[in-house]
């Protein structure tokens, strides 16, 4: 695209955080000649399945990552010479609300990118050249679409602003092609996930109810989905790639799982989700957003807006007391009857 700027987005967060982007992505995308995320090792595999996305530069960042190492001048010295030799002409930095865009914004500077543009409560001095101000409550998909479009970056009128990732594959071959659910026990955040013996009762009572299930988990979750799988659904925990959880998510009916990436990423293949979501942060601005969803959960639990990691409150009540009932009626009022139409996947990425 002959004049259009050389842009880069910045978004240093999980997977989740990354595929919540993808919209605002695109949109920059229509609009510069090349487009590269720069995001935290846990975002890597979602940014290389954005459509829009160039290039990919990792960076862990220590006022961002959840388990930081060492700040090490080394390491931000290469990562800004990086950015330098990228020649970017403007940047966005993408920061979920309670975060400062500013140390992000401060290395940009330092690489000589001469127009950012942010959301940002705070002074920025000299560091963007756009200090935007979120709306109260939006959510974190719909705030970073509003910055790039107040930075001038506006979607095709053919996009309609939704979740995508590029085509999944074809993933029957670890599923089956009989109809599925998915239970997806994990999240990074153990406050935002049910308990083990509660996520367990849960796989069984679904299978008791006719509905075959699937339990998926990433590297280092085995022990987890062979416990909630047991003998009631079929374990694929550990053994699928980003790109292959997408086809997983893409074939099933429903996905039922917590505040964590694999439910943005099912919002992403345009699976109706079973949102198990803790109030330890805001539903408005997390929940699966512009595909079918229902929310369980004690919203006016004690853990309300706590950003706890971990439960505070004994017995974890905001989600182990969602009772089995609720879980199978919500699977049941978001299932299509049916199989899924061919080529269901194919047309949520395209």
């Amino acid at each position: 695209m002959s004049g259009a700027p050389r842009t880069l987005v910045v978004r240093l967060d999980s997977a989740g955080d990354v595929l919540l982007a993808g919209p605002a992505i695109r949109a920059v995308a229509a609009g510069s000649s090349r487009t590269t995320l720069l995001c935290g090792p846990g975002g890597e595999a979602a940014g290389r399945l954005l459509p829009g996305v160039d290039d990919v530069v990792v960076f862990d960042a220590p006022w961002v990552s959840l388990a930081p190492g060492p700040l090490e001048r080394e390491r931000v010295d290469g990562l800004v010479d990086r950015l330098a030799a990228g020649r970017f002409d403007r940047a966005l930095v993408l920061a979920s609300h309670h975060q400062s865009p500013l140390p992000a914004a401060l290395l940009l500077k330092l690489a000589g990118v001469p127009w950012i543009g942010a959301d940002s409560e705070h002074y920025p001095g000299a560091l963007l050249q756009l200090r935007h101000r979120r709306a109260p409550y939006r959510h974190e998909a719909a705030a970073a679409l509003e910055l790039a479009e107040a930075a001038g970056f506006v979607l095709p009128p053919e996009d309609d602003g939704a979740l995508r990732v590029t085509a999944p594959p074809d993933t029957a071959w670890l599923t089956g092609r009989e109809p599925y659910v998915v239970v997806h026990p994990g999240a990074a955040v153990p406050a935002r996930a049910w308990s083990p013996a509660r996520a367990e009762r849960a796989v069984a009572a679904l299978a008791a109810a006719g509905h075959r299930v699937v339990v998926t988990g990433s590297r280092g979750e085995e022990a987890l989905t062979r416990r909630v799988a047991g003998r009631a659904g079929q374990d694929l925990g550990g053994r699928t790639s980003l790109p292959e959880l997408a086809g997983v998510l893409a074939g099933a009916r429903v996905v039922v799982a917590g505040n964590t990436g694999p439910a943005h990423l099912a919002a992403a293949v345009r699976t109706p989700v079973v949102s198990l979501f803790s109030p330890v942060v805001s539903a408005d601005r997390w929940l699966p957003y512009r595909v079918p969803h229902l929310l369980l959960g004690r919203q006016d639990s004690p853990c309300a807006n706590t950003r706890a990691r971990v439960c505070p409150v004994a017995g974890h009540p905001c989600l182990d007391s969602i009772s089995d009932e609720e879980v199978i009626g919500a699977v049941a009022a978001l299932t299509v009857s049916g199989p899924r139409p061919e080529g269901a996947a194919g047309k949520a990425a395209a």
